[in-house]
């Protein structure tokens, strides 16, 4: 009932992530289709590809796929250059958060089940979507450049928000593998604000096992998307240090605000994403 009732947060989300994202796409398919209309042509046909798979597994919802499809595009779109090579591009990335989410979610399934923790067989919800890639493809918006390079807050603020939006993508890889794989192999959890045992799947709860499975997840989103835009091991490390910092600020959230019922999961798991990117520009502003 609580879920229910916190419902117009996954709603507000959606409607924060897919117009903004699908604006930006526009100006992006406007601008490329006079440069490079190959651009556009592999972008949006290689993310609807990509959706119709997804949809295939059963791993979205229609309309989570088109929203899939469309943050696939526009992370395609701000991370194109000439020569243009799909493979370099940010789609690796998404490649792997995807990958990585479809396998764990279905290990130890039957023992998630019995707890009452497996993910709906009708696969995930376009906010679900929304919230774990929407602030990875709304950081590497033509607008938030725009914005950043106007107010001269970041040096070199094209690459700072590449790097901000590639450490949301690796927390949401590593929220979803520490939560899948904690709960089949990490034993009994702590809670991460009083280090005392709790039930498996309780708001807040981390485990050793479920945690290194994470940041090996992050590890991988964040090395495939450094090489993906020929990024150096700055890029990388940043990329890598804002999502885990944004893994553990899940499990905060979940402690206090979920629990509490002021949040619900999609939110907890957008401002997740959220506090990976800025905690990633943060460093970056600090350190340059």
């Amino acid at each position: 009932m609580r879920n229910n009732a916190l419902n117009w947060q996954s709603k507000l989300i959606l409607l924060l992530v897919l117009p903004a994202v699908s604006c930006s796409l526009v100006f992006e398919t406007h601008d490329w289709l006079q440069v490079a209309p190959a651009v556009v042509y592999f972008a949006l046909g290689l993310s609807a590809l990509l959706g119709i798979l997804t949809l295939a597994l059963r791993a979205a919802t229609p309309f989570a796929a088109f929203t899939g499809a469309v943050i696939t595009a526009q992370l395609m779109f701000a991370t194109s250059a000439e020569p243009y090579h799909a493979w370099r591009t940010y789609l690796i990335a998404v490649l792997a958060v995807s990958l990585l989410a479809f396998a764990c979610t279905r290990i130890g399934r039957a023992k998630k089940e019995l707890l009452g923790l497996a993910e709906a067989r009708r696969g995930r919800s376009a906010a679900q979507v929304a919230a774990n890639l929407g602030a990875a493809a709304i950081v590497s918006t033509g607008i938030f450049e725009d914005l950043a390079l106007n107010i001269q807050w970041l040096p070199h603020s094209a690459a700072a928000l590449l790097i901000g939006s590639l450490a949301a993508m690796a927390e949401a890889a590593a929220d979803t593998v520490s939560s899948e794989i904690g709960q089949v192999f990490g034993g009994r959890p702590i809670m991460i604000t009083t280090l005392r045992q709790v039930e498996p799947g309780t708001d807040g709860g981390i485990t050793v096992m479920g945690s290194l499975a994470g940041a090996i997840a992050a590890i991988i989103v964040a090395a495939l998307g450094a090489f993906a835009v020929h990024g150096d091991l700055h890029f990388f490390s940043v990329s890598l240090a804002g999502a885990v910092f944004g893994l553990f600020f899940d499990s905060l959230l979940g402690a206090t605000l979920e629990r509490r019922g002021w949040l619900n999961n999609d939110g907890v798991n957008f401002l997740s994403t959220v506090s990976a990117a800025a905690f990633a520009l943060a460093w970056i502003t600090t350190f340059k």
